[in-house]
């Protein structure tokens, strides 16, 4: 499951989120009050300083815990155009020749040349891991080992292995590898739900190749959502993370593995002060399917979804904009057979909280195929529970939209009319209201004519008496469910 990635970006980047502001009285207290309270201490007392905090020691946890962790070298072949530099014998951003150096430049704009035939070129690269059982396991990051065809571990004693692939996970980005050995070093395992933002973080890996550097700083967030395919709850640091870096362990000032060195965000392709790791709670998981059964299974719930802002949670009666909007849901899908419907907000998943849209393919994801989830969800300013039975990512479910139908007018700046069968029928819908005109607050939103509206905060809406009076009664914002193609978007709309 993933979220809402629809197919025409002008929709969504001409959304325009809109928020409202409000104010807080001050009350008067009476004079006969003033006597009473004068011989009171102040209301707001000042707050306790915080007591100083020296750094740990790195030293003791790299003297420690240094040698479980390895060099990952590995041998494959990839494709490049012949006037790319590799082919050509350059090494890019000094990469090295490593082909995976273009996964730390995954964020950026622009990536990759047009060029000529492409050609089969023999390359190296190198990572890191670290060893979790005495017996020679050893994590790392899939992409680390992706297309290898020889993989090469060599501990900080100078001894090297021949290292077998005993199964990668792309979707979490992790790895598990075997070596023949026993009586190994081996570190420590800690919880990443104890991580604390602002806490001390270590790193030990192999930056370009420089064996077992230590890089150290702090926790910037926890549970970082990144615009890719993961489902990864991303613990994020300021840690220096460089190319070859990749796979080895962030420990906590207590000397515990917390997560995975995986990913920077860069400009240049080098470090730039944004760091990501994936928990290590996620890659234990991984690690013990694995090892159990060579493979990995995800779960899925079958919905899009979209992060809440204020003017939803304005249009949706929300206490607060928290929460995963359902902007779609899959037909004949888990979530469509246990009743999850457009428009609902899904706010917790078995207990967990779902801040922000991102926290639910983070949970859904690393749940189990069959595995129960139990949704605390909000429709039409009430609150429900509903139990859905999660699938596998891996089954391929014939997509059809949700047939619902909406339609705005009067203060939306709206020129609506009802669907014709055959619209109908190429819309995907059962009834509707096609766009012709936008104008006022629907036109600064990015609404078109040939959009259909499909609902109103969450209603579904077939004619536009429906939509008027709806909108009379929205208050001073509106959420928008627009269908454009193939794609369905809520579209929040500020009516002042």
């Amino acid at each position: 499951m993933t979220t809402a990635a629809l197919k025409n970006t002008r929709l969504v980047v001409a959304l325009l989120a809109a928020g409202a502001m409000g104010g807080a009285g001050v009350s008067a207290f009476n004079a006969v009050h003033t006597a009473s309270f004068a011989a009171a201490p102040p209301a707001i007392a000042a707050a306790a300083p915080i007591q100083a905090v020296a750094p740990p020691d790195f030293s003791q946890i790299t003297e420690r815990y240094g040698p479980a962790v390895v060099n990952i070298s590995v041998t494959g072949t990839t494709k490049v155009s012949n006037d790319s530099p590799l082919a050509q014998g350059d090494d890019e951003d000094g990469a090295s020749g490593d082909p995976f150096f273009e996964f730390f430049r995954r964020f950026q704009q622009g990536q990759g040349r047009p060029g000529g035939p492409q050609q089969e070129m023999p390359t190296r690269g190198q990572g890191s891991g670290f060893i979790v059982s005495a017996d020679g396991i050893i994590l790392t990051n899939a992409h680390v080992v992706r297309g290898a065809k020889e993989v090469t571990v060599k501990l900080t004693d100078r001894r090297e292995f021949r290292a077998r692939v005993l199964g990668a996970d792309p979707k979490t980005d992790v790895a598990v590898l075997k070596i023949d050995a026993a009586n190994l070093p081996v570190v420590a395992l800690g919880k990443t739900s104890e991580l604390k933002v602002g806490e001390w973080v270590l790193a030990i890996g192999s930056p370009f190749g420089f064996e077992n550097t230590v890089t150290a700083g702090v926790v910037s967030a926890k549970g970082r959502s990144l615009p890719d395919d993961s489902s990864v709850p991303f613990i994020q640091t300021d840690v220096a993370i460089n190319p070859g870096n990749s796979g080895g362990p962030l420990f906590n000032a207590r000397g515990e593995v917390v997560g995975i060195n995986s990913q920077i965000y860069s400009r240049s392709g080098g470090y730039q002060g944004v760091s990501f790791a994936i928990p290590i709670d996620v890659a234990g998981r991984i690690k013990n399917q694995i090892v159990a059964t060579g493979k990995v299974e995800h779960a899925r719930l079958g919905v899009a979804v979209q992060e809440i802002n204020q003017a939803f949670a304005d249009s949706f009666k929300l206490d607060k904009p928290e929460g995963a909007l359902v902007s779609s849901v899959e037909k004949g899908g888990p979530a469509d057979k246990a009743g999850l419907q457009s428009g609902d907000v899904i706010r917790k998943v078995n207990g967990q909280p779902i801040v922000s849209s991102g926290d639910l393919p983070a949970v859904i994801g690393l749940a189990a195929p069959g595995d129960s989830a139990r949704l605390e969800i909000w429709r039409q300013g009430a609150a429900r529970e509903l139990t859905a039975r999660l699938g596998s990512a891996d089954q391929k479910v014939a997509q059809a939209d949700d047939p619902k139908t909406s339609a705005a007018q009067g203060k939306l700046g709206l020129a609506l009319r009802p669907l014709r069968p055959d619209e109908q029928q190429e819309a995907g819908v059962e009834s509707g209201l096609l766009v012709q005109q936008a104008s006022g607050p629907a036109a600064l939103a990015g609404v078109q004519p040939g959009d259909v509206l499909v609902s109103v905060n969450g209603t579904p809406v077939r004619n536009v008496e429906q939509v008027r009076a709806m909108v009379a009664k929205s208050g001073k914002s509106v959420a928008l469910l627009i269908q454009r193609g193939d794609s369905k978007i809520f579209v929040p709309l500020n009516l002042g």
